[in-house]
């Protein structure tokens, strides 16, 4: 044992490096980052590409409604690169305009990375913080959440087909609490931009990085360039797979009773995703090409 205790010294004081890192670079909570001047110049440059490499295939954008606030909720896919959010995030935009405000809620990390946080900002991109979903909602602005976050994005790739949001309820509370629709979208694909061998929990307990990074995971994975990724922090380069999202019908959960039962809530949002993700799953025979 006295050879690893080292290296746990070792990984605590780079983890502690990258936490003061992190917190230094995350900008104050601003909706008006976003630019839609410099979405109209990237989004349809940002769509054909996703259309080749993904071959991005998006259904159901008629299901959303024309105007208002409404909260998007999705199943989190393919480790820190998420082409998912990326295929979402487009194809809402041109079917609506980059006139209605449309914010994209995401770990701090991910507003961290140098270059990749300003562009994303710029495109709506929001620290995932109650208060801020509840001013963007309040504004009028459609809001997309991935409630399963770093635990269910980094979750092993032959789970693929599976919803995990591991019982959290806060995207619940916020659309009860602000009377808006909550609107699922479903992926199916973007797991296998890489292989991930194993969410690494234990080793994230180990290394503290709850404490200093609000990081559940420390996922262990296969991918371009670096082969063995251990904690996907630098990201990867995502493999070409084909990508399926699919927007639902909108829930108004106070259709559901006359207070909210977060329990059965949690369970028919959950279980009308999941159906939908196991007919995605159903329609892609071969992994990467679909």
């Amino acid at each position: 044992m006295k050879p690893f205790r080292p290296i746990v010294g070792s990984l605590e004081q780079a983890t502690d490096w990258v936490a003061r890192h992190v917190q230094g670079r995350v900008p104050a909570a601003d909706l008006g980052d976003r630019d839609p001047e410099f979405i109209s110049a990237t989004l349809d440059l940002g769509w054909r590409l996703a259309r080749i490499y993904f071959r991005a295939e998006v259904r159901g954008l008629d299901r959303i409604p024309d105007s208002g606030p409404i909260l998007l909720v999705g199943n989190h896919s393919g480790g820190n690169v998420s082409p998912e959010v990326l295929v979402t995030t487009l194809a809402f935009v041109r079917h609506f305009g980059v006139q209605r405000p449309f914010y994209q809620l995401a770990h701090d990390l991910v507003l961290a990375y140098p270059i990749l946080g300003s562009y994303l900002r710029r495109f709506g991109t929001v620290a995932a913080d109650p208060d801020i979903a509840r001013t963007a909602l309040r504004s009028g602005a459609a809001v997309l959440v991935y409630p399963g976050g770093d635990w269910e994005v980094h979750r092993p790739t032959w789970e693929e087909a599976r919803i995990e949001f591991a019982g959290r309820t806060g995207f619940l509370q916020l659309a009860w609490d602000e009377r808006v629709p909550i609107v699922p979208v479903v992926n199916f694909g973007a797991q296998e931009s890489e292989l991930i061998l194993a969410r690494g929990d234990r080793l994230a307990r180990l290394l503290r990085l709850d404490r200093m990074l609000r990081l559940k995971v420390f996922p262990i994975s296969l991918a371009l360039p670096w082969g063995l990724d251990i904690g996907d922090l630098a990201g990867h380069i995502p493999l070409p797979t084909k990508i399926t999202v699919e927007f639902l019908p909108p829930i108004d959960l106070h259709d559901l009773g006359p207070e909210l039962d977060r329990d059965v809530a949690y369970r028919h949002v959950t279980d009308t995703m999941q159906r939908t993700l196991t007919k995605l799953a159903a329609e892609h025979r071969f992994p990467i090409l679909g």
